[in-house]
């Protein structure tokens, strides 16, 4: 889903730059409009723009969704910061305080608030921040403008790393999105932001657009970011009712999914172990002194059935109920597998559920392997088969309701990361070609 994140200046009322904007608009094939200072004074009924449908805000912060799909939820936690939910994906569109940097340094902090309360929810944070970044984002006459405070600076550190946040047009060479002439003066920022969470850059693209504020198409005085997100939003009629998911844990979810999606459909039902099992008893479970295996996301429970053949204590869990693999009572497993389960899962936040699930089950110190199917695996599975694309990933089969991603090994760890789990330095690396895998494991404390 593309989204266009821009400062509007509040010129919305005028004609000529409604008509501009929704010509840009059209060219690009944008979705989302995630306006800041869209238009004046800031209670008036929002202005319409062609083809899309005013989904919630006022004149400080405002969403516009495409008419052909079904808007999202927004609400508006103080007037300088708006929060969507784009399916599983939490958008918080901001326009920090132009005038004084103690201002903007007590926003971040309360941005840092609300983003830990999301308890590891996908974040995209995006808009007029009105702070450079890095001191070579903003100039003032060829200097390093003072505009912009140290605590500032820290503030908006700590809360990236707080939550893992990337700044994803963060280049060598800034890209300004602000210039203007103040006393004769060049005054040059890159102000205008989009933060994301870590282990959704491989899948978004982020491309700064100046020509909306540069020449006779312009509209605005703020570059924008063109931001190309892994959502498929719902169309305007949707094709099934939501509701709640937390198969996992049991736990009440903080974000809801398609009735249709049925992973357990994806699963093998084999007459031996997997090949990625048989890796794992070949050349970990010695090596890590493996006395008991939870198999999370078991399936029909072939594997499970081999790692007891080798006299390892194991149980396994599904679930899906059919499968017939209930939770387990007990916890503190040496290893815990999950083969081919991330890769099955519609979304980025499902899958670090699925870890935390998972690493909820194994001792500290003990270890977690992740196997998934390739991102080359799936690019031709989905070329050869003609697979829709869908959210990140595609339907492999939208009858039945099946989902594939490729996750890379990278990936997996960023997962991993927000699950509590840290890549296994010590531990071998699985022969298994054709795959991905990681060995990662719970730190001791």
């Amino acid at each position: 889903m593309l989204l266009a994140s821009v400062n509007l200046n509040k010129r919305l009322g005028s004609l000529d730059a409604r008509s501009k904007l929704a010509a840009w608009l059209r060219e690009h094939g944008v979705k989302g409009v995630l306006a800041q200072e869209p238009f004046k004074p800031v209670d008036r009924l929002p202005p319409v723009l062609p083809g899309f449908t005013f989904a919630g805000g006022d004149g400080h912060l405002a969403l516009w969704t495409s008419e052909d799909l079904t808007p999202p939820s927004v609400s508006s936690p103080d007037t300088w910061v708006q929060r969507i939910e784009l399916e599983w994906l939490i958008v918080l569109q901001v326009h920090l305080d132009s005038y004084t940097g103690a201002s903007r340094t007590a926003q971040l902090a309360d941005l840092a608030l609300m983003t830990a309360a999301e308890a590891g929810r996908p974040l995209l944070i995006c808009g007029d921040f009105n702070l450079a970044p890095r001191p070579e984002d903003g100039l003032f006459g060829g200097e390093v403008s003072d505009f912009t405070t140290k605590v500032e600076r820290r503030t908006l550190r700590q809360l990236m790393q707080g939550v893992d946040l990337v700044d994803t047009t963060a280049e060598t060479a800034p890209a300004f999105t602000f210039e203007r002439v103040y006393s004769g003066k060049p005054s040059r920022f890159r102000c205008d932001l989009a933060l994301l969470s870590d282990h959704l850059t491989a899948a978004t693209t982020v491309t700064p657009d100046s020509t909306v504020r540069t020449g006779p198409r312009a509209f605005t005085d703020h570059s924008a970011l063109l931001i190309d997100v892994p959502v498929t939003l719902q169309s305007a009629e949707p094709e099934d009712v939501l509701f709640p998911m937390s198969e996992l844990s049991g736990k009440s979810p903080a974000a809801t999914v398609r009735r249709e999606y049925q992973p357990h459909k994806t699963a093998m039902n084999r007459r031996g172990p997997s090949p990625a099992s048989r890796a794992v008893t070949a050349h970990l479970t010695g090596p890590l002194d493996v006395k008991s295996v939870l198999d999370h996301g078991c399936g029909y429970g072939a594997d499970v059935t081999h790692y007891r053949a080798l006299g390892l204590e194991t149980e396994g869990f599904d679930p899906h109920d059919g499968f017939g693999w209930p939770r387990p009572r007990r916890t503190g497993f040496d290893l815990v597998t999950s083969m081919f389960v991330l890769n099955v899962l519609p979304n980025p936040w499902q899958r670090v559920q699925a870890l935390e699930d998972a690493a909820s089950f194994v001792r500290p110190g003990g270890h977690v392997v992740v196997v998934t199917r390739s991102p080359e695996e799936i690019t031709k599975a989905a070329a050869d088969g003609g697979w829709t694309p869908h959210h990140d990933g595609f339907w492999s089969s939208r009858s039945k309701g099946t989902f594939q991603r490729g996750i890379a090994p990278g990936e997996i760890i960023a997962l991993a990361r927000r699950a509590g789990l840290v890549p296994a330095v010590e531990a071998p690396q699985l022969p298994l070609p054709g795959v991905c895998h990681a060995v990662l494991t719970k730190p001791e404390t």
